[in-house]
């Protein structure tokens, strides 16, 4: 039974995400306690994931839907593993990556049967997160923050044409679901951006966990 509260931070890569997730998590951990807060990502963030990640980051994945099942099985056990159990301890899960990456790689980038995909979520009994915070950058921006830092993936070295339809993903997910994804404009200083997931976050706090900050 889930008595905590779930976010999760989507985004191409070189969006910031993963900066604005730690600020996030440290805020948090502030409000409530360390005790209470759960700071993860996928994939592989589960014991035995990181095998999973080797292959979805750096492996050569030749079939169509191997991508794809690798992450949901990644996922099945980092929900069983980890994001469960916080959350029936009434802890605050922030999760980087989930549900909408899938959908918008795998379906707007792949093109993959999106019916087909949330019909796998759906039997694999995968939560609905509470909130999604996206973090939208243009293409480029990502593109040379990705180049600056050289580190790009298998997935993240995608043609750039690949990246614009998943961008597209994003963007029809978060007009389909208003309420429960917030798009926060990524191309600004990490400060600013943080201003506005700080907003939302002191309002799940006040709301959920009674804390008003």
């Amino acid at each position: 039974m889930q008595c905590g509260q779930f976010i999760t931070f989507e985004g191409i890569d070189g969006s910031g995400k993963s900066t604005q997730a730690k600020l996030a998590a440290e805020f948090s951990a502030h409000a409530l306690g360390e005790n209470r807060v759960l700071w993860t990502r996928e994939p592989g963030d589960w014991k035995g994931g990181k095998h999973i990640r080797e292959l979805l980051l750096h492996g050569d994945l030749l079939h169509c839907h191997a991508e794809l099942y690798l992450f949901l099985a990644d996922r099945c056990e980092h929900v069983r593993q980890v994001i469960e159990p916080a959350l029936a301890r009434g802890c605050l899960v922030l999760c980087e990556r989930y549900c909408d990456s899938t959908l918008a790689y795998q379906s707007w980038g792949r093109n993959l049967s999106r019916a087909w995909i949330e019909s796998l979520f759906s039997t694999s009994g995968f939560p609905t997160p509470n909130l999604t915070l996206w973090i939208d950058v243009p293409v480029e921006k990502a593109w040379e923050r990705l180049t600056e830092r050289g580190s790009a993936d298998r997935i993240e070295s995608e043609a750039l044409t690949f990246l614009h339809s998943v961008q597209k993903g994003y963007a029809a997910l978060s007009e389909e679901y208003p309420q429960r994804i917030v798009r926060i404009d990524g191309t600004r200083a990490p400060h600013l951006v943080f201003e506005d997931v700080r907003s939302l976050l002191k309002k799940t706090l006040k709301e959920s966990f009674g804390i008003a900050l």
